[in-house]
């Protein structure tokens, strides 16, 4: 990623994901500004932080991944926003790739390499 884009939010349901991500992330260099347990908080935490990454969960309490996505393309400035799901992307038929998200990360294979990768 030749721009830096280091600060990132963590939207997801889960505890548990929401710890592993920040652990994976901050030890390959990516500043962790905030976390977010559904769309509402998400939407709030975006504004108030400003981060250059938006983590988003597809499967949220409140709202779709997807909505949230709708939602934050009226942000600036706009986040680089990755989906993320324990499900396998062919799950959302063809939703990820019509988002406004720069595209999609298993939780499984979650790791600063994967997401430098896909924000190059």
């Amino acid at each position: 990623m030749d721009r830096v884009s280091r600060t990132v939010l963590i939207v997801d349901d889960h505890p548990s994901f929401r710890a592993s991500a920040r652990a994976v992330l901050e030890a390959d260099g990516f500043e962790i500004v905030g976390e977010a347990s559904d769309a509402a908080s998400a939407l709030t935490a975006a504004r108030d932080l400003k981060p250059d990454i938006v983590l988003l969960d597809v499967q949220l309490p409140d709202a779709t991944g997807f909505d949230v996505c709708e939602f934050l393309c009226g942000e600036q400035p706009l986040p680089e926003i990755v989906l993320v799901s324990s499900r396998d992307a062919s799950d959302y038929n063809g939703l990820i790739q019509t988002s406004h998200a720069r595209g999609f990360i298993s939780k499984a294979d979650l790791s600063g390499e994967a997401l430098r990768a896909l924000l190059a």
